[in-house]
């Protein structure tokens, strides 16, 4: 199968890229590569079976969709606080950017679309086990734009009659490795801080719920909602993770901490989260045969080992999505403002 995959150098897409071409598909992956070329090591073992093009959702080349089978969009701004930095800048990304990958997909005839939502959009959930159908409560322009673009999406699907066979999978909050390493996720970064600070700080009160999944496991769950027979699966949403893997966020930190001797855990004075969603996984291990393999303790040891070992860095900047951004915008600002004829340091020609 050719998979064009959007957003595939970016923190899922590195383990996903990884996956699917070990079982045989042959990818173009479209990138921006804000946080370098994580593919290098995947193009150097398969060659012309992975395509790496630099570039936007918002408008790039649509010729590469003509031999596409599949797409995943993984693309747009992640979390909470790189979403509402510039909030135009978010949705034209993450809800338009979505569109109009999803419409020239339509156009040239892609079959299945699988697009990367957020258990997020339930935002403030009532109760605990929500499915597919629970009302959503987004709280925040990054899980807002998320439910916008899934109801964009499936209803370009139905609106094709059932030629382009559209698949939401709502996340649950990722953990674990991956070489474009993220430190502002929940349990990476509780593990950073405990091993580097022996200190975690808790906001929020700490009784809000949250649901995790490995990075490794999400990426099985992309395959299997490409591969997996329409009925029941185009124009289907389906929640991705485990419910072994609902966990307040106190009882998170005490995990972490008992991992990591010598570890203090503090409350910081701070209004409760609004977030407070427990997830059930029931429908996707029922129509995708989905079963998450990894615990949130397998998550923690992962890490921690990375870090021992210094596999990972935790003080490189784009292991920070908020904190590459604003670099980014600092550097773009800086180079509009000090340029001449598109150069910094060296005479213009």
């Amino acid at each position: 199968m050719h998979v064009f995959v959007a957003g595939g150098a970016g923190y899922i897409g590195s383990v996903l890229v990884s996956a699917l071409l070990e079982r045989g598909h042959r990818l173009t992956v479209l990138d921006r590569l804000y946080f370098g070329d994580t593919l290098a090591r995947d193009r150097a073992q398969f060659g012309e079976r992975l395509r790496v093009v630099r570039g936007d959702v918002r408008g790039f080349d649509q010729g590469l969709l003509g031999s596409v089978d599949a797409v995943i969009d993984l693309s747009g701004i992640s979390n909470d606080p790189s979403c509402e930095l510039e909030p135009e800048l978010t949705r034209s990304v993450n809800v338009e950017g979505a569109r109009r990958l999803a419409v020239a997909a339509r156009e040239h005839g892609v079959r299945r679309y699988v697009f990367s939502s957020s258990c997020s959009v339930y935002g403030h959930g009532e109760g605990l086990g929500l499915t597919e159908t629970s009302a959503r409560r987004p709280v925040s322009l990054y899980a807002r734009a998320k439910a916008e673009a899934e109801d964009l999406l499936l209803a370009l699907g139905r609106a094709s009659g059932g030629s382009m066979e559209v698949v939401c999978l709502r996340l649950a909050t990722v953990f674990g490795l991956s070489s474009r390493m993220r430190f502002d996720l929940a349990i990476n970064v509780m593990t950073k801080n405990a091993y580097v600070k022996r200190r975690i700080v808790v906001d929020g009160g700490g009784r809000q719920w949250r649901p995790f999944v490995h990075v490794r496991d999400v990426a099985r769950a992309f395959e299997l909602a490409l591969t997996s027979p329409a009925p029941g699966v185009g124009g289907e949403v389906f929640n991705v993770g485990s419910d072994g893997n609902n966990v307040q966020i106190l009882n998170l930190a005490f995990r972490v901490r008992d991992a990591v001797p010598g570890t203090e855990v503090v409350h910081a004075p701070t209004d409760p989260d609004l977030r407070d969603y427990n997830v059930s996984f029931e429908k996707v291990h029922r129509v995708l045969g989905f079963r998450a393999e990894r615990t949130v303790d397998d998550g923690i040891q992962e890490v921690l080992g990375a870090l021992r070992d210094g596999t990972v860095d935790p003080e490189d900047r784009r292991g920070y999505t908020l904190s590459q951004y604003l670099f980014l915008r600092d550097a773009e600002r800086a180079h509009r403002e000090l340029a001449i004829d598109g150069r910094l340091l060296s005479p213009a020609s």
